[in-house]
């Protein structure tokens, strides 16, 4: 059986040069690795590595745990994260709960089995969650992605969610909008969602607007004309919406433009995520960015920090409007003309 020194020797170059070029690629020069690899293949050799994960205590491996992959925020993250994991000698392993908390468990402990170093979580709720209380009394290493928390023993990466949604409800009002609604998912059931209609109080009440109930959807990420029309009709119809993420905004567009409601000529839409796909479709979508690429960077850091010991920290990262075609400036008497 081929080993690694007939390897090394094919190779020319040294056996611990050939182990470094298998165990950390990146720290080997480009031109080694090749020759190294080149031989590898050439003499049928792959290195032993749940040999070394056993010797090591460690496999290299990190578990993801989203909501779903349907929207596209995630899917976003999840590459993001599985180039910075890779670069540092990571691999993960992706489990969902579509938004389910009593599933959050099971599948945490399901990639517990598969022995990974970590985790990365995105919950339904993170401030009152028994998985992520267990982990902590089990001094098992995760990071939280996109939760803020005020948990000392929780490291968590998001961006502030209040703020973004003011930021976003400001907007509209900095464009002369007045009556203002926030379309959510289900009860809220995401600490995120209640978190930006918090942001959307805010900033009504800052301006002595109306605040309104929000306007709650079947699901997070897909819009029901049905629940929507009888808030459209009447002198106090709002002439904007704001919506609790990017996909559930572009599914809210397509109903409304479906059920002859234009958007804007007759409702101005903003979502929260700053989705590739908001940019691609007609109006585009304006839209609060979440720096993903940034978020999963860090959220990868600071887990390989914590797997190497450091304490739990939190990092809240700056968000930002990217402009769209689904807003207009309210005018008043177009405004009325439509009703």
């Amino acid at each position: 059986m081929t080993d690694l020194k007939e390897v090394a020797q094919l190779a020319g170059v040294s056996r611990a040069t050939a182990a470094r070029a298998f165990a950390t690629p990146d720290v080997v020069r480009p031109q080694t690795r090749d020759r190294v690899f080149a031989a590898a293949r050439t003499l049928g050799f792959r290195p032993n590595r749940l040999g070394r994960q056993l010797r090591l205590q460690t496999t290299n491996l990190i578990g993801v745990v989203v909501p779903n992959l349907l929207n596209p925020v995630f899917a976003e993250q999840f590459q993001a994260m599985e180039r910075a994991a890779r670069a540092r000698g990571y691999n993960l392993l992706l489990a969902t709960t579509d938004y389910a908390s009593e599933r959050e468990s099971a599948v945490v402990e399901e990639l517990l089995r598969q022995r990974v170093d970590g985790l990365v979580l995105t919950v339904t709720d993170a401030e009152h969650n028994r998985v992520l209380q267990s982990l902590v009394s089990e001094d098992t290493p995760f990071v939280l992605a996109y939760h803020q928390t005020n948990n000392p023993d929780y490291s968590a990466v998001s961006v502030d969610n209040r703020a973004g949604m003011a930021l976003a409800t400001r907007y509209l009002i900095d464009a002369g909008h007045r009556r203002i609604a926030m379309v959510a998912g289900p009860a809220m059931q995401s600490d995120r969602a209640r978190l930006r209609y918090d942001g959307y109080c805010d900033a009504m009440a800052e301006h002595g607007l109306e605040v309104r109930p929000v306007i709650e959807m079947p699901a997070h990420t897909r819009a029901d004309f049905t629940a929507l029309e009888p808030l459209l009709r009447g002198p106090n119809a709002p002439s904007a919406l704001v919506c609790s993420n990017d996909l559930l905004a572009i599914s809210l567009i397509a109903e409304l433009r479906r059920n002859g409601w234009g958007v804007p000529e007759r409702l101005s839409v903003i979502g929260f995520d700053g989705i590739a796909l908001g940019t691609q479709m007609h109006p585009t979508l304006c839209s609060v960015v979440q720096p993903i690429a940034e978020l999963a960077n860090t959220v990868i850091d600071q887990l390989l920090a914590q797997i190497a010991g450091a304490t739990p920290v939190s990092h809240c990262l700056p968000c930002h409007i990217r402009p769209g075609e689904s807003t207009q400036p309210y005018q008043e008497t177009h405004h009325a003309e439509l009703q």
